[in-house]
């Protein structure tokens, strides 16, 4: 029964993933085929990355075609109802919060199954949620949301941390993927809703060459 809530998880996540790639090619007007380029890209790249990371090899959509075929037929049905949503980039926005605290937890846990310890769990966590949407973004010649200073990598990671300790406790995964998946969305859908970022470098004005010489005396 676990495994099988797992996998829905992963398969929703997937198919979430998708629409947000979908929604980027509505936005940029390509063809069905751009449509299913970045469905695809988004809903598997990021998991693409922590198999290869992992070794686990060949990468899990190669030994599964499920999960490409589900980015393809939700890309396609995208095509054909992206212009239903009001604002399709708010769409993206939400649907994205979404997607990453689905992964967040779903990478964590296929990090645990091939071995990897703890801290490693929670950095593919955070590599399976935010890489798919980074090359969304950059194939749809957007900055990605992950370099932007709002709060996104933060709340994957919050959710993956999450996860990893309530299963090293003992928590019911169930329980510990609801909680990993919430502490994310929450994170995320707070920043959205209230613009939070983090703090950004600020440069500060250099030293001039005689203050530089000074020092070396």
């Amino acid at each position: 029964m676990l495994d099988l809530f797992l996998l829905s998880l992963d398969w929703f996540g997937t198919a979430v993933f998708a629409v947000t790639g979908a929604l980027t090619a509505s936005r940029k007007r390509m063809d069905i085929t751009g449509f299913m380029l970045l469905g695809a890209a988004t809903g598997i790249g990021g998991g693409s990355l922590r198999d290869v990371m992992l070794g686990a090899l060949p990468v899990f959509w190669v030994r599964e075609p499920v999960y490409l075929g589900i980015c393809i037929a939700v890309a396609a049905a995208t095509f054909a109802l992206a212009h239903i949503p009001e604002s399709r980039y708010r769409a993206l926005l939400w649907l994205d919060a979404a997607g990453l605290a689905l992964f967040c937890v779903v990478g964590a846990e296929k990090a645990l199954i091939a071995g990897a310890g703890g801290f490693i769990a929670v950095a593919m966590g955070v590599v399976t949620a935010t890489v798919g949407g980074a090359i969304r973004d950059l194939l749809g010649g957007e900055s990605p949301l992950i370099l932007r200073k709002e709060i996104y990598a933060t709340a994957a990671l919050a959710g993956a941390f999450a996860y990893v300790v309530l299963a090293a406790l003992g928590v019911p995964k169930a329980v510990a993927a609801f909680v990993g998946f919430a502490a994310c969305f929450v994170i995320r859908a707070l920043a959205l809703r209230y613009g939070w970022s983090l703090p950004v470098y600020r440069p500060r004005k250099g030293r001039s060459a005689e203050e530089v010489e000074r020092m070396g005396r």
